[in-house]
Formats: C-alpha cells, structure tokens, sequence
C-alpha cells in the first residue's frame, strides 16, 4: 500500500506545455506514473509526445476528467494563475491536486484551499516537491530513483531533506514520500500525513522532517503522543539559525523561542520521538528503531 498515491491514480498535469511541466512530465512517465493528459486552454486537442509516449492536452480539467477518469492533478503553473487552477480541479471532482508553484500569495492560498475542502480535494502544496510512492507513482518533482519500495514513510516541509533522506535510507526504502511544502498555509499538514501513515499496514515507522518557524511540529508532536503508536524519527532543519532573522522558507518565522528548532525538538522527544541534528544522524536513528523493533 501507500498513502494518497498509487500505481493505479490517473494523473493530468496542468501546465504540462511550460518548461517545467515539460521537464517534469517526462521524469515521471520515466517512473511508471500513469500520466493520462495535460490541461492547457490554448493547446487544447494537441499531443505531445514524451520519448514515443503521447500524452493530450485538454482545454480544462472537467474536460480531462471527463475523458480519462483522472484523480490526480499536478499543478505547474505560475503563481497568479493558481488559484484558478486549483478551483478548477476541485470543481470538477479531483480527489488530490499537487501543487508545485512557488510564490503564491498567501490571500490566494487561503481561498484556494478553503475551496478545495468544501468540495472534498486534499491539496498538497503550494511550494512543495510533491509526493511519490516508490516503485508505484510519482506526483511532482520529487526524483524516482534515488530510493526503493519499502516500509518508512516520510513528511517533510523541505524538498531538499526530503531528497536526502530518501537517499540516505535508500537500502530500506519508502512507503510513501510527502513533501508538504514550507509556506505558512499549505493544504497537507504533518499531522494529516501522520494519521494516514498510521492507518498504512505497509507503514512500519514514520519519519517527520520540519523546520525552524511556526508551530507545526508542535502540533504534530501532540497528536503522536496521543494518535501514533508507530515508532516516528524526527529531524528539525535550522539548529544553527541565527537568533531574530527570517531564514529559508517564507514560513520559517521564529518570535523569542517559540518556533526554533530547538522548542520543537523538546516538544518532539517529549512524545517520545527520537529526533536527528543532522540528516544523517537522523538516518542512523531511524536504523536504531527498526532495529529496536525488530
């Protein structure tokens, strides 16, 4: 099993003709991701062809659902046209949207979001890498070969720590990689990743990767200790931040101590989590409690 994504999900990738969507379209056809069409209203009925693979461009979502039964779509297109596309996915009864933009201004991430669940869509993103479930299905930008199938699962606010550990763990391999993304609203939290890896029968521990700012690893360190009885490794990026700057991802706020890496490390291990100060300390420590569980 996996979380959120399958080999069976049908994916449209909306923004398919950009550059980006291009590039990243042909990564994950690459993995075996069941791409079924791409959304753009100017190049609506063309083919584009991926290494001998066609993939059609429909005019809107409705219109690629409506034809190919997808479930998914993966969203690179540019910020202020963003929320147009999110709506539009939810409206016509995706179950999952994958947003890859970065920059999308906040007032329209709250409406989005809002939108997408009064209308039943989980959102991963804005500002994220996406999600894969190795050996299945890749939706985003997060790159197929650098892990296997297996039995962590992972959420993640930093694309890049998500990368490293994946490869860091390579030899065991993943259930399911969730990069949530590290803008101050996103549409899938920790915690939201936390229940579903919990519920995984295929899930045997789960790895949380935060970072300085905000109260989101807080939050999902409470529900471990009262939800989660699966063994979760923790890494917090920003242990070196200097006091009273803004660092890294436009959510990476701290005021006094609220919000640092190590406030939220004290709230982590205080449910029991056994968290890293590096990558690959993080690494030895997830080996440590498989070991321990074995």
């Amino acid at each position: 099993m996996a979380i959120h994504l399958t080999k069976e999900s049908k994916i449209l990738v909306h923004g398919m003709t950009g550059g980006e969507g291009m590039k990243h379209t042909r990564r994950m056809l690459a993995a075996g991701t069941n791409v079924v069409g791409g959304v753009n209203p100017r190049k609506a009925g063309r083919t584009v062809d991926f290494d001998d693979r066609p993939v059609l461009v429909f005019g809107s979502v409705a219109e690629g659902v409506d034809a190919t039964g997808a479930d998914v779509t993966v969203v690179f297109v540019p910020p202020a046209f963003t929320k147009a596309a999110v709506t539009e996915a939810a409206d016509a009864g995706i179950g999952l949207a994958v947003v890859i933009t970065e920059g999308v201004p906040v007032h329209d991430s709250v409406a989005f979001l809002a939108h997408a669940r009064r209308r039943g869509t989980r959102v991963i993103g804005p500002n994220c890498p996406g999600l894969i479930s190795p050996g299945q299905s890749v939706a985003g930008i997060i790159p197929a070969d650098i892990t296997k199938p297996g039995r962590i699962g992972l959420v993640s606010k930093s694309g890049t720590l998500t990368y490293q550990l994946m490869y860091e763990l390579r030899d065991i391999g993943f259930s399911t990689c969730v990069g949530i993304g590290g803008d101050p609203v996103v549409g899938t939290t920790h915690i939201d990743c936390l229940a579903a890896f919990q519920d995984d029968p295929d899930t045997d521990l789960i790895v949380l990767i935060g970072e300085i700012g905000g109260d989101a690893e807080e939050r999902a360190a409470a529900y471990i200790r009262d939800h989660v009885t699966k063994p979760v490794v923790g890494y917090i990026a920003g242990f070196t931040a200097p006091e009273g700057r803004t660092m890294g991802h436009a959510g990476a706020i701290v005021s006094g101590s609220s919000g640092t890496a190590r406030a939220k490390q004290q709230a982590l291990e205080a449910a029991g989590v056994r968290v890293g100060r590096t990558p690959t300390e993080t690494a030895r420590q997830v080996l440590a409690a498989l070991d321990a569980g074995a």
